[in-house]
């Protein structure tokens, strides 16, 4: 028996896509990554199951709002709480197999139920939550260059630093320095941002568990909504949304923070190809 897989990339952020609505297919860390990997496997930064929420432990509590869960894992095979591109391609599948038409609907993370808007043009627009802001501030280091960065969670930590140039922030291979340690127990996605223009930035990021990616949903709201407070504009206060392009390696986001706090990204997402994994392949991952 086989399995089926399809590709896709969001802001060319890629990921492996297993559908298994049953929650059938047992995904272990060690097959997550060899799956992930651009040599050994299908390539991706990460990879989504997509499973019925009612069909995951993790999920049942959501499967009253939101049918479908992305149970979302890193290119190492970690579990993550939410992947911003990820919910796009996610929702693209999902209209693709005929499980959802366009228009608004809801997906089940970890870090919460994400409403989903597929607008007819095919661009997705996706509801990403309220940005909270830590006390705990941190430095980040690359090579010879600090610099402080802004402690924003989007379900997910962030470090959001702001640089002359988006070269300073090295090769990226590894994850940038960060301290003091206890700020991010669990690691975090740091972000470098250069202004372009009014409202207009350009970014490149560093996800934790993968490494430079070309692009980070979650981290363009964070770069967002950091620099909107940099720029002293804050949509609670002032009573008007605020909107944000965001130019990363692998294409153009659009982000607005809405009065009530809630921030929507919008932007495409592509299926490039589909396929089956053979099953003796796939057994012989351990996974």
């Amino acid at each position: 028996m086989s399995i089926a897989f399809l590709k896709g990339h969001g802001t060319q952020n890629d990921f492996v896509i297993v559908p298994d609505p049953d929650n059938a297919i047992e995904l272990g860390p060690d097959a997550v990554a060899v799956l992930c990997d651009r040599r050994a496997g299908l390539g991706g930064d990460g990879l989504l199951h997509v499973v019925r929420s009612a069909a995951h432990p993790e999920a049942k509590h959501m499967a009253g709002e939101a049918e479908w869960f992305m149970d979302y894992r890193n290119g190492d095979g970690s579990v993550a709480e939410m992947c911003g591109n990820g919910v796009r391609v996610f929702a693209h599948y999902l209209q693709r197999a005929g499980h959802v038409e366009a228009g608004d609907l809801a997906v089940a993370t970890r870090g919460g139920i994400k409403r989903v808007h597929i607008a007819k043009d095919g661009d997705i627009t996706v509801s990403m939550g309220k940005a909270a802001f830590p006390e705990e501030q941190a430095t980040v280091t690359v090579g010879e260059h600090s610099w402080p960065a802004r402690n924003v969670n989007m379900g997910n930590p962030h470090a959001v630093a702001f640089v002359d140039d988006l070269d300073q922030a090295g090769h990226l291979f590894t994850a940038p320095l960060t301290a003091p340690a206890g700020v991010y127990p669990d690691g975090v996605n740091v972000e470098f941002v250069v202004d372009r223009g009014e409202r207009h930035v350009a970014m490149r990021v560093h996800e934790r568990g993968v490494g430079e990616t070309r692009s980070c949903g979650t981290g363009a709201c964070a770069v967002a909504v950091a620099t909107a407070r940099r720029d002293g504009l804050d949509p609670a206060v002032t009573g008007a949304p605020v909107t944000y392009t965001i130019d990363l390696p692998g294409g153009r986001l659009v982000i607005t923070e809405r009065v009530d706090g809630e921030i929507e990204m919008t932007g495409p997402a592509v299926i490039v190809a589909e396929g089956e994994i053979s099953s003796e392949w796939f057994e012989n991952l351990g996974a």
